[in-house]
């Protein structure tokens, strides 16, 4: 063990003292020290399975749920996983079979075991099954693929890293890794990511979303820090935005149906960032089951036949599903979302399959209806559109807009310049100032029965 600690000691020291100082600025003496405790005193397995979840994913096993009986058809069925060391070393920890352990530690030790998330799962899942040699080969994969993503601040590399360093702890230099961790907070969440969350100048893809909560769910259950603090207005908002920001229509895959959250590329959606973020959305849940606006997204998963069943989607379904958390129906979600902090709209007339459908942010606007999806370029000027009573109005210089109260108690306007203030002009009314969000969004009440025109005008720099 002397060995194996002077091992590890190595691989950090060379790994992380040669890039704190150029790459890593954080852990020099005067960085600042955040309150919370960032050391690791939890047990293996520390990573997603804590125990609570654990012992409830045991008893699904004895109750032979549908969704362990789908995993196990596949991992036990020899099906090829599409990540096989997270498959197999979860499948070890539920069932206790040693061999798919073993599977997912050979898997880890093969040259081509690159991807740095599923070897810290494996090092800290499978801990009783590593000889001695192995867990330093392991730890050695670790800290090397650690120390390669320093300079990263991408959402899914800070997490593969946070959970390379947390699986690390107890294995020797602990003092080097708190303090990367706690770079990690306070250098890159408080000072880069969070701030923008808060203000609307930086959005978290859907396809880094799952990686987002892994990351949360991984510094909360080993450090008890919850980074949805920093940015609380935008996760209390998140959850009805995951839900109204998927496309009405669903999509029939040979395993199962999906939804489709909003993308801009072109072509067919990608079933592993919908598959992905399905998975955000049940994790999400497991975050924080008694939060209001969590139980609406457990009323959005709970229906059997988006319940994913292929060799990507059952590994998190079955992690993070719980078919006994009570939901609260999301009919009673409204059908707009307008969330001025971050700049989005989204809006759709039902919640039925076939609704009308409308989304806004990073001034690109999308409208979906009778089962099609289509781009709207500001610079053509698109016409105004009504969805779930609501007129959208898409600004230019000099429009002049027709405002009718009986259609709804807001208008929107859309393209305008981001937080930015202007004079509003209706007729017979006094000119009014106003400020369009983070998103270029700008609402308008409308006072009942009336009609009359809008006019707007960039407020001149200087003017109090």
């Amino acid at each position: 063990m002397i060995r194996f600690a002077l091992l590890v000691a190595t691989v950090f020291l060379l790994s992380f003292s040669g890039t704190a100082q150029t790459q890593e600025p954080s852990i020099k003496k005067d960085a600042p020290e955040v309150e919370e405790d960032i050391s690791v005193s939890t047990e293996h397995p520390r990573l997603l399975l804590v125990p609570r979840r654990l012992r409830l994913l045991r008893r699904e096993r004895e109750r032979d749920s549908p969704r362990w009986r789908q995993l196990e058809t596949l991992v036990a069925g020899k099906a090829a996983m599409a990540e096989p060391g997270f498959a197999w070393a979860f499948y070890y920890q539920i069932s206790g079979a040693k061999e798919f352990g073993k599977q997912a530690v050979d898997w880890a030790l093969s040259p081509q075991a690159k991807d740095l998330r599923q070897l810290a799962i494996v090092f800290d899942w499978c801990q009783p099954l590593l000889s001695e040699e192995q867990s330093k080969t392991l730890a050695w994969k670790l800290a090397n693929g650690a120390a390669a993503l320093a300079l990263s601040k991408g959402i899914p590399d800070l997490r593969d890293r946070t959970m390379a360093l947390v699986a690390l702890v107890g294995h020797g230099q602990n003092d080097v890794i708190e303090a990367q961790l706690k770079s990690i907070v306070n250098e890159w969440w408080r000072k880069e990511i969070a701030p923008g969350l808060r203000i609307g100048h930086k959005e978290v893809s859907r396809l880094d979303s799952y990686a987002l909560f892994e990351l949360l769910h991984t510094m909360r259950d080993s450090t008890n820090v919850d980074l949805r603090e920093d940015a609380g207005k935008y996760f209390k908002e998140l959850p009805a935005y995951h839900i109204l920001s998927y496309y009405p229509a669903v999509f029939p895959a040979a395993e199962n149906e999906y939804r489709i959250p909003f993308y801009t590329s072109d072509g067919e959606p990608d079933l592993r960032v919908a598959a992905l973020s399905r998975a955000a959305d049940l994790a999400m849940v497991a975050y924080d089951t008694n939060a209001q606006e969590t139980q609406f997204v457990q009323s959005w998963l709970i229906h059997d036949r988006f319940m994913m069943r292929g060799t990507f989607g059952i590994t998190y379904e079955f992690l993070w599903a719980n078919p006994y958390q009570p939901g609260l129906s999301y009919y009673h979600l409204p059908l707009i979302q307008h969330h001025s902090s971050s700049g989005r709209l989204v809006l759709r007339s039902t919640w039925d399959d076939d609704a009308s459908w409308f989304h806004f942010s990073g001034q690109q606007a999308q409208m979906f209806e009778n089962g099609a999806r289509k781009d709207l370029k500001m610079s053509e000027r698109p016409k105004p559109i009504e969805v779930a009573a609501t007129m959208l109005y898409f600004y230019y210089e000099g429009i002049r807009i027709p405002a009718e109260s009986q259609l709804g108690e807001t208008m929107y306007l859309l393209g305008l310049k981001p937080d930015t203030r202007y004079d509003l002009e209706a007729d017979d009314r006094e000119v009014e100032e106003v400020n369009s969000d983070a998103g270029g969004i700008l609402p308008v009440k409308l006072p009942p029965k009336s009609k009359f025109v809008i006019r707007l005008h960039v407020t001149p720099v200087g003017r109090p």
